[in-house]
């Protein structure tokens, strides 16, 4: 690091920078990972941030990207460790200023399937700026098949030994909810360049609320048919809610619901919900959506809505990406997976997507013949007719 400037050390999350890096024990030689900087060229270390200061003023810092709001910055170096996990949007963010300063970003990983990080990849391959090295344990030795073999009759399943030791990206994410669902659109077709959006129809916008970056919508339509539309995606814009309105307004669409989870009703620092902060910014039809016993509820019903779904590309590809990646929790490195959903970057998107669903069900966009179901458990599914329908 000659060359003076502020470096960025990405995980998807804080907590996994700090076990992983931060507070992580090198086996080899019993000091932490980061005590292998010699310490001749260490101004000063803080534990909290964990951003060491150089001599020469340089600043290394470890981050998680599950919160967009701390990726900006001066960066002229930055790694993505583990890059399959994290928000796509962290790179579209931070590649500016990257250009801007001449510097320069790294990305390592394991496949998490054919997800943002497979993409990028494969469009850098001829790329004569990129450099790409793929190893596999027959690449670098680390180990032998007898290892491999060992790991396999102690239980490690042949998924996993494909995805973590030879890199297959054909393997998705363990556990994922939508990921299956995607795939299957986008061979039937209904991941679709075509512009779908109808202008004698009205549009729809389901949320989950978050920092202004993790605040997520999908903009909806429902064809008289009972093909649903999704026509349009917004996250990872760092707006005030008066610019959020504008920006929203200025697509053109003709609106007949803003759907926001509950605690769009709950009373902000202002003394006033973020509801009626939407209304003030001049958003009509804001309602919101009472809360379900469970989140299951509304996942079950969009796994049942999926087939109907048909998606605009481009401007639904991040949020794809988001579905994609949703998933439960591996127990016991991957040997089985629970109930419990994981909350990272692709939660406040996920949601966002539930929250349709959840709507329907609580008849708050009721589709002609609709039947309001209440599942009786995790993916059992109900049958349903849809046809026109109406905001309530």
């Amino acid at each position: 690091m000659e060359t003076m400037g502020n470096y960025a050390y990405y995980f998807p999350t804080a907590t996994l920078g700090r076990k992983a890096l931060w507070d992580n024990i090198d086996a080899r030689s019993g000091m932490r990972v980061i005590d292998h900087l010699p310490k001749d060229i260490v101004r000063k270390m803080n534990e909290q941030q964990m951003k060491i200061t150089l001599i020469n003023g340089s600043t290394i810092q470890i981050l998680g990207t599950e919160s967009l709001d701390v990726v900006g910055g001066n960066y002229i170096g930055v790694i993505f460790s583990e890059s399959a996990q994290h928000n796509p949007l962290a790179w579209d963010y931070i590649r500016p200023i990257l250009r801007e300063n001449g510097g320069w970003a790294i990305f390592n990983g394991t496949p998490r399937g054919k997800n943002w990080f497979y993409d990028l990849i494969e469009h850098n391959r001829d790329n004569p700026d990129w450099l790409i090295d793929i190893r596999t344990v027959r690449d670098t030795g680390a180990l032998t098949d007898d290892d491999i073999e060992e790991e396999r009759k102690a239980g490690m399943r042949e998924i996993m030994i494909r995805q973590e030791y030879y890199l297959d990206f054909t393997v998705g994410v363990q556990g994922a909810l939508y990921a299956d669902c995607v795939e299957q659109a986008r061979n039937e077709g209904r991941v679709t360049s075509a512009d779908i959006y109808d202008r004698s129809l009205p549009v729809f916008t389901t949320w989950d609320l978050g920092s202004p970056a993790n605040t997520a919508l999908w903009f909806w339509q429902i064809l008289p048919t009972g093909e649903l539309r999704c026509i349009d995606y917004m996250a990872g814009e760092k707006l005030r809610t008066g610019e959020r309105v504008g920006a929203i307004l200025a697509k053109g669409y003709t609106y007949t619901a803003h759907l926001l989870p509950h605690d769009g009703d709950a009373t902000q620092k202002g003394g006033i919900s973020y509801a009626q902060e939407l209304r003030n910014a001049g958003l009509s039809d804001v309602r919101v959506i009472p809360r379900c016993a469970e989140i299951w509820t509304g996942v079950n019903k969009m796994l049942d809505l999926f087939p109907r779904i048909v998606f605009r590309a481009p401007h639904t590809e991040r949020g794809l990406d988001a579905l994609t990646q949703y998933h439960t929790k591996e127990v016991d490195q991957g040997s089985y997976l629970s109930d419990t959903i994981v909350h990272d970057w692709s939660s406040h998107p996920a949601d966002a997507f539930r929250m349709c669903g959840e709507a329907i069900m609580h008849g708050m966009i009721k589709a002609q013949g609709m039947i309001k179901i209440q599942p009786e458990r995790r993916h059992r599914r109900a049958n349903m007719s849809v046809g026109g329908y109406k905001i309530r």
